[in-house]
């Protein structure tokens, strides 16, 4: 099976699960054991869901919460990388599966990968709906309310068609492309 076979297989999988793994994900950050680079890792790389200006708009046809699904597995490698505390089983076995699925966001953007890891990791600066990464680990009551509203995207989350067509993976990658800093 080619490539892009792999990936037109793959990618209807991440759009149907997103919204489960970012619940996953967010458990994660009620681990206060967990190293602060790991935590502010993976409430980056969700809190980007919540981003108004994100890479792809949510609304384009078959890919439009992909960029979400990218950056969800490259918060989770990054995460991966650092002390997990103790975590048990069950909250790891998300990590380890997102890391590994990071692996194809690595292959299909080849040398754009590192663009992208680099916008990722720069998510730990930023904000969304006026919530900051140091905002939703220092402040419980914030993370209580942005893990609510992370279940509430995940209830909430209908995950769009994705045609097996290689039109989408040469749209994908025009958007990351140009989207992406350079």
């Amino acid at each position: 099976m080619s490539d892009d076979a792999t990936y037109l297989d793959t990618f209807p999988n991440w759009l149907r699960n997103l919204g489960h793994d970012a619940e996953e994900l967010g458990e994660l950050l009620t681990v206060d054991s967990m190293a602060r680079d790991a935590r502010e890792a993976i409430a980056g790389g969700l809190n980007y869901l919540f981003k108004s200006l994100d890479l792809i708009p949510d609304g384009i046809d078959d890919i439009g919460y992909l960029d979400d699904a990218f950056v969800l597995r490259v918060a989770a490698e990054m995460a991966s990388h650092e002390d997990t505390g103790t975590a048990n089983a069950d909250q790891l076995e998300v990590l380890s599966r997102l890391t590994e699925e990071c692996e194809t966001v690595r292959a299909f953007l080849g040398d754009d990968f590192p663009r992208l890891e680099a916008y990722v990791k720069g998510l730990r600066n930023g904000a969304a709906r006026g919530r900051s990464v140091n905002d939703i680990l220092d402040e419980e009551e914030v993370r209580r309310d942005f893990l609510s509203d992370i279940r509430g995207f995940a209830k909430t989350y209908e995950s769009p068609s994705f045609a097996r067509e290689e039109k989408n993976l040469i749209k994908l990658r025009a958007f990351f492309d140009a989207k992406l800093p350079k």
